[in-house]
């Protein structure tokens, strides 16, 4: 459904941006790509790597009403991942994340909806699930209204849905790189805030391939949730410094010891499919009913148990010390 086809990232010059490009190009063979940032620096390293005819490179804002609809005429499709993302700044910084996660997103849908956009996709965070922190809170308002959205657009064809997803190993800000800059400093010994923490781990191209099959079996007002192992920190640092000590530092403001991507709350709303969830819209929409069962692709899901919650902690699958070791190699040589 990429070939021929006008995309959008917004946020594009980020991890996932520049991995979806470089995917989109390598398999399929879209008319324009349209990374839309506000950051020109990174827009100009990225140009570098990724000159293709189709590429074009939009400044702005997601905060920016008009310049976002201004970069929306004649698309397709939007991939949503822009957002402000660190946690500890979100507490400290509260209305800056209030007005790019949420009033964004707002911008986004509105731009979606007057320039007739197919399909839209926002990235959101298993913190919005359930939030102790304002980038949760922020992050779940957002998924909040783009499945909203999906009542908003009356006869019109677009069609919103969300993808929820844990830790990328080795993002910008993650524990990954973290670690690899004090073992190449010398570190005598790596800071755990809790040893009984645990993560979703996915890799990010994992991430990429899961948002691009969503776009085919989306109906619109989904929350894709995929299924993933989980890590233990303690675990993480052996792989990464076999024998180097741990000193626990205590949890960082707004951190949870685990996290939760399908909240029991929610277990009445959760289908299980084979290799993922889908959390159905809380409303009905003004169109015609949905069967979220059966998605586009023909599979189909199941009901989950009552009280279900899909939780690092009590996850079923959990990766070995080597396993996370084995990962976080492949990640690292693809990312970019």
């Amino acid at each position: 459904m990429f070939d021929g086809k006008s995309i959008l990232i917004t946020g594009g010059t980020g991890s996932f941006g520049k991995q979806y490009v470089q995917t989109l190009l390598q398999r399929y063979k879209p008319s324009r790509i349209v990374v839309y940032s506000r950051d020109e620096l990174k827009q100009y390293e990225m140009a570098q790597h990724f000159n293709a005819s189709c590429m074009r490179y939009f400044i702005g804002d997601v905060r920016d009403k008009e310049r976002l609809y201004q970069a929306t005429k004649g698309v397709d499709i939007v991939i949503h991942a822009a957002a402000l993302k660190q946690v500890p700044a979100a507490e400290y910084n509260p209305m800056e994340c209030i007005k790019t996660n949420i009033h964004g997103a707002e911008n986004v849908i509105h731009a979606a909806i007057e320039n007739k956009v197919d399909k839209v996709i926002a990235l959101s965070t298993d913190k919005a699930a359930n939030p102790i922190n304002l980038y949760g809170a922020t992050k779940l308002a957002s998924d909040k209204l783009f499945v909203a959205a999906n009542n908003m657009v009356g006869g019109g064809r677009t069609r919103f849905a969300v993808v929820r997803y844990g830790n990328v190993v080795g993002s910008r800000g993650s524990v990954v790189p973290f670690f690899r800059q004090l073992i190449d400093k010398g570190a005598t010994q790596l800071p755990i805030t809790d040893a009984r923490m645990t993560r979703f781990w996915i890799t990010l191209q994992q991430g990429v391939d899961f948002v691009l099959e969503d776009f085919l079996r989306m109906k619109g007002g989904e929350i894709f949730v995929p299924k993933l192992p989980s890590i233990r920190i303690t675990d993480l640092a052996l792989a990464m410094a076999p024998g180097l000590p741990h000193q626990h530092v205590g949890i960082r403001p707004g951190e949870k010891l685990h996290e939760v991507m399908c909240p029991a709350d929610d277990s009445h709303l959760t289908l299980e499919f084979e290799r993922h969830y889908v959390i159905r819209p809380t409303i009905q929409f003004n169109m015609e009913d949905m069967d979220y069962s059966v998605d586009m692709l023909g599979h189909k899901g199941k009901p989950v148990p009552d009280e279900f919650a899909y939780n690092s902690g009590s996850n079923p699958h959990f990766l070995t010390a080597p396993e996370i070791g084995d990962v976080n190699r492949i990640a690292m040589e693809g990312f970019h």
